[in-house]
C-alpha cells in the first residue's frame, strides 16, 4: 500500500521537475518579444578579466584621470562596487521595438542601494527623483533609471527603431526623427512588474540557452526586428507570404573566452515550414571537392551541401516560383533545369595571395577598358567550384552564363577561366588552378576536418592574410603600430554547421589567437587598449597638422596701429 501511495506521488514531483527545467530566471525582466537580448554572466567575466588588469589599459587611465568626472564617478572606476551593482551577479540588456518606436534596457542586481541612489544622482546631474509602489525613479529624458533594494532597471528611448519617425531633410543628406515623448518612468515601472507568461522566463528556447555554459547568452529575434521594416512593405507587395519566412526566426549564440579562443556556439529557428526545408533537405560536407583545391596557401575557404530540391521548395513555400522560372527564361533555362545541373556541393576559396604587376587602368569614352591593370598591390586567386549532376541540364547553365559573361562590363579583359569534366566544375582567374581543380588532387590541408562533416563548414587565415597587406599597411607609422599589434594578435578561425537538432540548425565557429595560453578576454583588453592608444595618437597628431595648416591658410590679422602721440 506505501508502494502504492508513492509511485503517484513520484510521478507528480517527477512532472513537476520536468515543467520546472522549461523556465529560467534570466528571462524574467526581458519581455517576451524583445528583438534582441543578451544575458551578461557577470562572475565568469570579472574571474577571467579582473578589474586590476581593466584599470590597467591604457585608455581606462586616460578615462580615469580626467579632470572633468565627478568624485563618484571617479570612485566607480576604480572599484565598480562603489557604483552600489553587483558586477559579480548576472546582468541584463535588450532592445525591444513597438508601433512608435522602441527602447533599450540594462539591469541587474543591487549591492548597495544608498551607494547606487548617490552614484546615479550625481551622473544623472538635474534629473527628477520619484517614487512609486516601492520602486525609486531617477529620470531625464530619455532616460530613466530605477531600483529597489535588490535589483536595478535603466531604460533609454530609440525612437529610430521606427522607420515611420525617420523625417529626411529635402536640402541635405541629414536624416532626423520625429520624437515619441515616451513615459519613461512608466516604461522603466513596467518592466519591474513584467508578469511572468509575459516575460522569456517561460520561453524554452531561451531557457536552453542561458542554461548553456557561457560567458555571454544572446538572443535576436529576427520576426520582432523586421516588424515594421521596409523590406517588409516591400516584400508584401510582391505578394510574398513573409509570414512564412519571419514567423519564429530566432537566432541565439553562447560566447566563451578561453584561452587562446574565443568560442560561439549557436543555433537558428524559423517557421513550421523553413524548419521542416532546412531538416529534410540539408546535407553534410566531406573531403572530396576540398582535397581538390590545388592552392598553396589557402586564406579563406567556404563548402556547402545541401540537397539542391531544398531550393525549389524554399521558391515555392516564398511564392515567388512564377518570377523565378520567368527570369530564369530570359537565360534559357528553367528552375527544374537548376536543381537537375548540381549535386549540391560548393567551394568558395580565396588563394595565393600574390605580388601584382604595377599596371594601370585606362578607359576610353565608351566606357569599355582598354587595358586592364590591378587596384592592389596583391592579387589572390579565387576559385569557385561544384559536383554536375544531369549534364544535359548543366550544360543549359553553362551557355546561359557564357551568354550573360559576354554582356557584362570589361568581360573581354576580365581574367576569368572555366572548366568542365562531366562530373566536376570549377571558373577562377587562374586557368592553372582551374584546370589542376577539374583534374583532381589529394591536398592535405589541416583545416579540413574540421569544416566537415555538416552543411556548412568555412575557415579563415587571418595570420596569412595579414602578413600579404603587409607592405600596403607598415609606410605610416600609426597604421604601422596598429597592424603590428593586430599580427601579434590574430591566428585564424573555423566555422561548422547546418545539423539540424531539437528543432533548431546549430553551428560553432572558433576564433583564435596567437597566444593559446593566456584567456582571450585579458588579450582582447590589451588589443583593444593598444589599438586606442594608437588612435588617440594619431588623432593628437591631425589635430596639430589641422590647426597648424589654418594657422598658415587664414593668418591672424595685423595689431592695430598705434595711436598718435598727444603733443
Amino acid at each position: 500500500m506505501q508502494i502504492r501511495f508513492h509511485i503517484p506521488v513520484l510521478a507528480a514531483i517527477i512532472i513537476l521537475a520536468a515543467g520546472c527545467s522549461k523556465k529560467n530566471k534570466e528571462g524574467l525582466f526581458i519581455p517576451e518579444d524583445a528583438a534582441i537580448a543578451v544575458h551578461i554572466n557577470g562572475a565568469s567575466l570579472t574571474a577571467k578579466l579582473p578589474w586590476d588588469e581593466v584599470k590597467n589599459n591604457g585608455l581606462f587611465k586616460e578615462l580615469s584621470s580626467d579632470t572633468s568626472l565627478s568624485t563618484f564617478a571617479k570612485q566607480a572606476l576604480e572599484n565598480p562596487d562603489n557604483s552600489g551593482i553587483d558586477t559579480k551577479n548576472d546582468m541584463l540588456f535588450f532592445v525591444k521595438k513597438d508601433s512608435t518606436g522602441g527602447y533599450v534596457s540594462f539591469s541587474g542586481t543591487i549591492k548597495d542601494a544608498e551607494k547606487f541612489r548617490l552614484f546615479n544622482i550625481d551622473v544623472a546631474n538635474g534629473g527628477v527623483q520619484s517614487e512609486d509602489g516601492g520602486i525609486n525613479f531617477l529620470s531625464k529624458y530619455p532616460v530613466c533609471v530605477g531600483w529597489n533594494k535588490e535589483r536595478f532597471v535603466y531604460v533609454s528611448n530609440i525612437d529610430e527603431l521606427n522607420a515611420a519617425n525617420y523625417k529626411p531633410n529635402m536640402y541635405d543628406s541629414s536624416v532626423t526623427y520625429k520624437s515619441t515623448g515616451r513615459d519613461m518612468i512608466k516604461t522603466c515601472k513596467d518592466i519591474f512588474n513584467l508578469k511572468e507568461d509575459k516575460s522569456l522566463g517561460k520561453n524554452e528556447k531561451f531557457t536552453e540557452l542561458v542554461k548553456k555554459t557561457g560567458d555571454l547568452h544572446f538572443w535576436m529575434n529576427s520576426e520582432e526586428l523586421n516588424k515594421g521594416a521596409m523590406q517588409e512593405a516591400g516584400l508584401k507587395m510582391l505578394n510574398i507570404d513573409i509570414e512564412k519566412l519571419y514567423k519564429g526566426s530566432i537566432t541565439t549564440a553562447t560566447v566563451n573566452f578561453e584561452n587562446g579562443k574565443i568560442l560561439f556556439d549557436t543555433k537558428s529557428y524559423a517557421s513550421k515550414e523553413v524548419a521542416a526545408i532546412w531538416e529534410k533537405y540539408g546535407g553534410k560536407t566531406d573531403e572530396t571537392l576540398l582535397k581538390r583545391l590545388p592552392a598553396k596557401d589557402v586564406a579563406f575557404v567556404l563548402a556547402m551541401n545541401f540537397k539542391p530540391e531544398g531550393i525549389k521548395e524554399l521558391v515555392k513555400l516564398m511564392g515567388v516560383e512564377a518570377y523565378a522560372n520567368m527570369g530564369l527564361a530570359f537565360l534559357g533555362f528553367t528552375l527544374d533545369d537548376f536543381i537537375k545541373a548540381n549535386k549540391g556541393d560548393i567551394v568558395l576559396a580565396i588563394s595565393d595571395l600574390k605580388k601584382a604587376p604595377a599596371d594601370t587602368i585606362v578607359i576610353d569614352s565608351g566606357n569599355k577598358a582598354t587595358h586592364v591593370g590591378h587596384f592592389f598591390d596583391q592579387t589572390p586567386e579565387f576559385l569557385f567550384a561544384t559536383s554536375v549532376g544531369d549534364k544535359d541540364a548543366f550544360n543549359k547553365l553553362m551557355k546561359a552564363g557564357q551568354k550573360l559573361g559576354k554582356n557584362m562590363p570589361f568581360s573581354d579583359s576580365m581574367p576569368v577561366s572555366f572548366n568542365n569534366n562531366g562530373n566536376y566544375f570549377a571558373l577562377g582567374n587562374s586557368k592553372e588552378s582551374v584546370d589542376k581543380f577539374v583534374a583532381g588532387g589529394n591536398s592535405n590541408f589541416d583545416f579540413i576536418n574540421k569544416i566537415t562533416g555538416q552543411s556548412m563548414g568555412g575557415y579563415v587565415n587571418i595570420q596569412y592574410i595579414l602578413k600579404s597587406m603587409e607592405k600596403n599597411l607598415t609606410a605610416d607609422s600609426s597604421i604601422k603600430a596598429a597592424y603590428d599589434a593586430s599580427l601579434a594578435f590574430w591566428d585564424n578561425a573555423y566555422m561548422k554547421g547546418g545539423d539540424f537538432n531539437n528543432g533548431g540548425m546549430t553551428s560553432t565557429f572558433e576564433i583564435n589567437l596567437l597566444d593559446k595560453n593566456t584567456n582571450s578576454l585579458k588579450q582582447l583588453n590589451q588589443y583593444l587598449g593598444k589599438l586606442g592608444a594608437i588612435a588617440k595618437k594619431e588623432k593628437e597628431k591631425r589635430d596639430k597638422e589641422m590647426e597648424l595648416e589654418a594657422k598658415t591658410s587664414y593668418p591672424p590679422p595685423p595689431p592695430p596701429p598705434a595711436a598718435a602721440s598727444k603733443k
